[in-house]
């Protein structure tokens, strides 16, 4: 007679993607150092630049840092809302625009031509780069909840290896995060 084993668990599905920021949520992340075993016992990473998987499946958790600055930008927000079942903002880029958003004040067009065109040092005939592959800047960096909706936003600049952790750890367990406050240094 053989025993049955424990019944199977279906790890959670986490995907992220970095939009219109530096990195540093990701990089963020990954300073939980030990913690990311038990992390990666319990969870299956889909789209994320952590295993360079580019497409993204119907997933539980996505997380998102950075905010939106090109149409590319908000073609993958709107699939990540579309597919993840919880969207988590990660950082200030992504709630309010961050860094990314001091651009803001100025006019989009007259700075790529300042900068592909009449900067000192160009090429004569030097133009803005025009190739359809390049995504189409947004005349103005948005934060991604005034394109889709957020379920949890996670401050910071960037947010802790600890506060992220709490926060993906009390998701997984089913209980309400208990983030620490937001500090300003």
């Amino acid at each position: 007679m053989t025993e049955a084993g424990p019944a199977a668990t279906r790890k959670v599905r986490v995907a992220t993607v970095s939009l219109a920021g530096c990195f540093g949520c990701h990089m963020s992340f990954l300073d939980l150092d030990e913690h990311l075993f038990e992390l990666f016992s319990r969870v299956e990473f889909d789209r994320t630049p952590l295993n360079d998987v580019k497409t993204l499946a119907p997933c539980d958790i996505g997380l998102v840092e950075g905010g939106l600055c090109n149409a590319e930008n908000v073609h993958v927000l709107r699939e990540f809302r579309a597919r993840c079942t919880l969207l988590v903002a990660v950082g200030a880029c992504s709630i309010n625009g961050g860094l990314p958003a001091q651009r803001n004040a100025l006019d989009v067009g007259q700075m790529l031509v300042e900068v592909y065109r009449d900067r000192p040092g160009l090429a004569p005939g030097s133009a803005v780069p025009s190739d359809p592959e390049l995504p189409l800047p947004l005349a103005r960096v948005h934060p991604i909840h005034e394109v889709v909706h957020v379920d949890h936003f996670l401050p910071g600049c960037p947010p802790s290896a600890a506060t992220i952790g709490e926060l993906l750890f009390a998701l997984l367990d089913g209980r309400p995060p208990s983030l620490p406050p937001l500090r300003y240094d």
